[in-house]
Parts: C-alpha cells; structure tokens; sequence
C-alpha cells in the first residue's frame, strides 16, 4: 500500500515557470548572452545552482554563482509578489487533502530554493499537509541526480516500495526512478517538451487521482 506521496512543487502543485522564465530571460539579458529554448527546456528540474553553472560553463560569464543566484531570485521574488493570478493547479488542492484526510503523508521534494518554497507555501497555505519540505539548494546535484528523492524517501514513514512521486519533468521522473521509487508522471499543459516515458503511469488531469486509487498504485504498478 502507498503510504507516501512525494510531491514536485514547479509544474504539478502551482505554475512558477512563467515567473522564473521572465526572472531568467530579464537576468540573460542583463548578462548578454543568448540562452537558446532548447538549453532552457533542458535546465527544467535543475536548481538555480545548477543551471548557472551550466551557463557559466557554456558562456563567459564573470559572475559568480552565489552573486548570479541573489540576482535571479531578487528578479523572481519582485515578479511572483506581483503576479495577482497564480493559483494552484488545477485538482491538485483537492488532491492535496484527500491523501492527506486518508492519513496519506505528503512530501515536497523540489528543485526550488527554500525562500521560494515557503513562498508558494504561505500564499496557499500549504504547510498544514506536508509533514516535510526538501530543497534542491542542500543537493550539491539536481535533477536527475536521484539525491533529492532518495533524502525524501528517508523521510518517509514507510519503506520506498510503498511511496510514490508526482513529477511533470524528464529529469525529475529520471531522478525518482534511479532512486529507486514509483512515478506518476503529470502530464501538465504547463510542462512543455518533457519526456514521461520513464513514468510508470502517466496522468493528465488530478481528477484521475484519488487517496483510494494511489495508496492501490504500489500493487498495481508493480503486477504490471
């Protein structure tokens, strides 16, 4: 039986892309480089950390990363206080509190930095339902690097035969399996150009989920 759901935060409980698009494409051209959609696409499920190393890698940027990182998220906190229509996403809040009524334990496993995880939590109250919150910033790797999963998994009151995570990106449902774990892949109108194929269900909308039909999922998924 399921017992633990590891929630990703970007893209299946609330749509920051847009924020963090603008906070990044506003830093580039700061920074003067041209960051193609393709190796934007590529950073998704990457942290901050990550993905400015990778520029920083690829262009010459004299910056260092923990200056580079202040500046994006000075960008991104100004825009996100801002933007009056971010909501959750569609279902995910009555899903949210049916796992969590069903005595289903939540965990958030995100490659956001802390700030702005307490950030969404306070604005849509989502403290009470999640008993633990892990941060790409304390992973020295993101996404896929399976580290993030495997700490949530540890967390969990439950051997990792029985959680399962909710994820929208390549990288983070290749995380998730290489630490071991069933995924659900969120196949999310928000999520552009993701490959879910390594998930072992896909789903398009939360109301094909319910606590009943999740904490089946372990025998289900793994009879198949």
């Amino acid at each position: 039986m399921i017992q633990t759901v590891i929630f990703d935060m970007d893209g299946v409980i609330v749509d920051t892309e847009p924020v963090h698009r603008y906070a990044y494409f506003k830093q580039f051209e700061e920074l003067n480089i041209a960051v193609t959609e393709e190796m934007y696409t590529s950073f998704t499920g990457f942290s901050t950390k990550n993905t400015f190393q990778k520029l920083k890698e690829h262009f010459d940027v004299e910056a260092d990363v923990e200056t580079l990182i202040q500046r994006k998220r000075s960008l991104f906190n100004d825009a996100f206080d801002h933007k009056e229509d971010l909501e959750l996403l569609n279902g995910v809040a009555h899903l949210i509190k049916d796992l969590h009524s069903n005595g289903i334990q939540l965990i958030l496993a995100s490659s956001a930095s802390k700030v702005t995880i307490e950030r969404v939590f306070n604005r849509f109250k989502l403290h009470h339902y999640f008993s633990h919150v892990v941060s790409g910033e304390d992973f020295p790797q993101s996404k896929p690097h399976p580290a993030i999963f495997e700490h949530a998994a540890s967390l969990s009151i439950a051997p990792k035969e029985n959680c399962i995570v909710i994820e929208d990106s390549t990288n983070g449902i290749k995380a998730a399996k290489d630490a071991g774990l069933l995924c659900i892949g969120y196949d999310s109108e928000h999520s552009i150009n993701q490959d879910l194929s390594l998930a072992d269900v896909v789903i398009h909308h939360f109301m094909e989920l319910d606590a009943t039909i999740v904490s089946k999922m372990d025998s289900k998924l793994r009879n198949n």
